[in-house]
């Protein structure tokens, strides 16, 4: 349905807050029964909002889910986006990077959603399309560019960014966000985010150790 949608970062207070109740009513309702089952109407009712506030802001149901990952992986995106704008150290970034995204793929929120777009596939497969764009796809190539910022200031030795990007992903992460949808891992703690996080970094440095005579750290 067309609107003149209300942005992120554009809210007034109340319209921040507002919104806040329907994202966190979204997820109520996602969570009692599924996405499939969902319905704007039983999320603007929770929000105590109106159904027109949500077909407004979000145009329809897909909208309103895609905008909660938007919002979910917001903090990691922010994060490489500031570090590549004001040029931060790229390894300094890294090691702040491992536990916000490590926390935000194993959150209940992110399982929540993953569980929600595994229902959606055969039905209308876009929440897991918006989870690949506003994830990996949109992080991914802020990853690779710091880490071709790493190799030009010789702090790593890569052919490959975009390789070395996932080589990454897959020390911080392996198999433990698939682990946690199909329920047989619980929420890790903040030590275990912490000490998986300087792990993936430590043997990913070790991979890519820059050459003799190359590294100034």
């Amino acid at each position: 349905m067309p609107g003149s949608k209300v942005m992120p970062g554009l809210d007034t207070p109340k319209q921040a807050e507002r919104r806040k109740r329907i994202e966190q009513a979204a997820y109520e309702v996602l969570g009692e029964v599924g996405y499939n089952s969902a319905s704007l109407l039983a999320i603007a009712k929770r929000a105590s909002a109106s159904n027109e506030t949500l077909y407004k802001w979000y145009g329809n149901k897909q909208g309103l889910f895609r905008a909660l990952v938007k919002s979910n992986a917001r903090d990691a995106e922010q994060m490489l986006a500031a570090a590549l704008a004001e040029g931060h150290d790229p390894l300094d970034t890294l090691a702040s990077l491992g536990p916000v995204l490590l926390a935000l793929v194993t959150d209940e929120k992110a399982i929540m959603l993953n569980r929600a777009a595994a229902g959606d596939v055969s039905d209308t497969g876009t929440l897991g399309r918006s989870i690949a764009e506003a994830g990996r796809d949109t992080i991914g190539p802020l990853l690779r560019d710091l880490l071709d910022r790493a190799q030009k200031d010789g702090l790593i030795a890569c052919d490959d960014p975009a390789q070395a990007a996932e080589t990454y992903f897959h020390l911080l992460i392996g198999d433990l966000q698939i682990r946690r949808v199909i329920g047989v891992m619980a929420q890790p703690s903040e030590a275990e985010i912490d000490r998986r996080s300087r792990n993936a970094l430590e043997l990913f440095l070790k991979l890519y150790a820059p050459h003799e005579g190359n590294a100034d750290r």
